[in-house]
């Protein structure tokens, strides 16, 4: 879902582009005092593994498009704040390197898919692996913390080109949204196999009891 430059006006792009910042910087000092020797690899194993995911794109109205985020895979694995960053990094490489989201329109990107997209995942994650603590509880909490993050990430962009006046709200909530339930499930079931994988492997350890 990323957005071209031109179809954010400036009182937009620059809003999301001042809360993406002071969001990124809190993420960064969260992950100096939490990082360890350990964990540098794995950022950037989760960060190669979410640009490779991004990179297909699929053509949605109103001139943005959808893929898969991995925003919920790595809040599972790493915790927000450090998910926050590895989105971030992805979102600013493929922007910069691939032209992929518009320079005028990061800062709104990285709002929509690195912050608000997972925070979404893991409050939702969190909140579900306490309600329901069995194995089959903490799949359901993986797969919705992908599908709801994919979704809140589509209607913060929604709002954002509505607000732009670059397309009607009814239209644009109606194209992204529909599509992006259809992507949200693939997350979802993608999340919950990775993440399977990627703890069986003891690669990341899931990381529902990270401090918020």
């Amino acid at each position: 879902m990323h957005i071209p430059d031109g179809f954010l006006d400036v009182k937009t792009w620059a809003g999301a582009a001042i809360c993406s910042a002071a969001a990124l910087g809190v993420a960064v000092r969260k992950t100096t005092a939490e990082l360890g020797e350990r964990q540098v690899p794995r950022l950037a194993v989760m960060a190669a593994f979410i640009f490779a995911a991004q990179m297909v794109n699929f053509p949605i109205a109103g001139g943005t498009s959808g893929h898969l985020l991995g925003g919920a895979l790595s809040a599972v694995l790493l915790g927000p704040w450090q998910a926050m960053l590895v989105l971030s990094t992805v979102l600013i490489i493929q922007c910069f390197g691939f032209l992929d989201g518009g320079v005028t329109a990061l800062g709104a990107n990285i709002l929509n898919m690195a912050v608000i997209g997972v925070w979404v995942a893991y409050l939702v994650y969190r909140l579900l692996v306490k309600l329901l603590p069995s194995t089959t509880g903490r799949m359901l909490a993986i797969f919705l913390a992908g599908l709801l993050s994919v979704e809140a990430a589509a209607l913060s962009a929604s709002l954002e080109l509505a607000f732009s006046g670059t397309i009607s709200l009814p239209v644009v909530l109606s194209a992204m949204l529909g599509w992006h339930l259809l992507i949200g499930l693939g997350e979802g079931i993608i999340t919950v196999l990775v993440v399977n994988f990627l703890v069986k492997m003891q690669v990341f350890e899931q990381n529902e009891g990270i401090a918020g």
